[in-house]
């Protein structure tokens, strides 16, 4: 296994702290565990917005102060953004914002100016994280910038949906279209496969005189393989650290968290993100999600996170560089050094990779470009220079993660896979 420990052959600001924010309730996410590791290894002060005192993140050995703010999402802005100046005082420096959820993303961006006094972020236009978390946003961008993305109707009605549901093919996938919205008037769980057109019209039932959900075309499994790529680009839209990796698992199946990848040299995908970004003209970081429908030989994208991804720290570079230490060394005015990135590293969740595990091999899914053997593996919960946040999740996960994963096992036996994205 590899260490997760080695030396790095640069030197970061410490100075500077980091300060890891998300608004939604998840106290189990390995991404915000992920970037207290990596920042603090490097001797960054490292502090986080956590539900309460006995979350893994707040249990790191690398974490300076847990700052306990229970948030939903739903709240007002004006209340989230006064709740990070609150934050930002008690700091008492500037601190390199991770945000770790599009709302934390958007909410950023939209307040950039109120926010710039006590933290330091990458500057982008303040409209475009929302348009790019949206789904709509995101797929009308794919359509003027020529980048591939599954067929999409937006209903706005239950007739909408109806009359979807006369000419569509199914099954189909139903996610919700907007962030924020997600959280006070979610529409479906997640991302959510539909088999028949009686289900779709069951569930719209539900959802509401005004639908906030985007209706996808379903690219089949056994005709498409997982693609993500992680990166940071600078003011100028320029990439100072990018990777491309496969994912051989996700949980639920095929519509959710990463549980197991493997970083996979993809220059072709790697030139379809950079053009984008180029494109739309953002900055900072970048968590994309693609489908490589082997009907047509085209990288669909499917999720375009503005923020770090929950499994970021399958990527690292030969120089020890991840898209977290890229943007706190170029936000403190430090060189990014450059190197290849590591190929045929592996990445596991050690909670949700063994119910995938066992889902996958049902399902007969292969992934050819994953290596036949890792040539390193980096695990999400477990380190032994950090071994709190493991047994923390251990604690917390066992007995509502069981009630969890029955659930879905009910529900994808009613023939819908249901996602709580990250």
């Amino acid at each position: 296994m590899a260490s997760s420990t080695r030396s790095v052959p640069f030197a970061a600001d410490r100075d500077v702290p980091g300060l890891i924010v998300k608004f939604g309730d998840y106290p189990l996410h390995h991404g915000g565990v992920g970037a207290i590791r990596s920042l603090g290894r490097l001797g960054v002060p490292m502090y986080a917005i956590t539900e309460d005192r006995y979350t893994p993140a707040a249990s790191s050995r690398y974490l300076r102060k847990a700052f306990v703010w229970p948030t939903t999402g739903t709240e007002d802005p004006a209340h989230l953004v006064e709740g990070l100046l609150r934050v930002g005082r008690r700091i008492g420096r500037p601190a390199v914002l991770v945000p770790t959820d599009e709302e934390a993303a958007v909410l950023i961006a939209e307040h950039q100016d109120e926010l710039a006094g006590r933290f330091l972020f990458p500057r982008v236009e303040r409209d475009l994280p929302r348009r790019l978390a949206s789904k709509q946003g995101l797929h009308e961008l794919c359509v003027e910038h020529g980048i591939p993305s599954p067929a999409a109707a937006f209903p706005q009605s239950y007739d909408d949906i109806v009359t979807f549901a006369e000419k569509a093919r199914f099954p189909v996938v139903a996610k919700n279209r907007e962030a924020f919205v997600r959280r006070k008037r979610p529409a479906v769980n997640g991302t959510t496969r539909i088999a028949t057109r009686e289900g779709l019209l069951g569930l719209a039932r539900d959802w509401g005189e005004h639908p906030g959900v985007i209706l996808q075309e379903y690219l089949p499994r056994e005709d498409a393989e997982d693609w993500i790529v992680h990166a940071y680009f600078d003011q100028d839209s320029t990439p100072l650290a990018m990777f491309t990796g496969v994912k051989v698992r996700s949980w639920p199946p095929h519509a959710g968290m990463t549980a197991n990848a493997y970083v996979v040299d993809n220059p072709e995908l790697a030139d379809i993100a950079a053009r984008f970004i180029k494109q739309i003209g953002f900055t900072g970081i970048i968590d994309l999600d693609l489908r490589f429908d082997r009907r047509d030989g085209q990288y669909k994208l499917l999720d375009f996170n503005p923020r770090m991804g929950a499994q970021f720290r399958l990527f690292e570079n030969e120089s020890g560089v991840d898209v977290v230490r890229a943007m706190h060394l170029n936000l403190t005015g430090r060189t990014v050094p450059e190197g290849e990135q590591r190929a045929g590293h592996r990445y596991i969740v050690e909670n949700i990779d063994l119910p995938a595990l066992l889902a996958y091999r049902r399902s007969g899914y292969t992934t050819p470009h994953a290596p036949a053997r890792a040539s390193g593996t980096e695990l999400a919960w477990f380190a032994g220079d950090d071994p709190l946040p493991f047994l923390t999740m251990l604690a917390r996960f066992v007995r509502p993660g069981a009630k969890h994963l029955y659930q879905l096992w009910r529900t994808n036996r009613r023939g819908s896979t249901t996602s709580s994205g990250g």
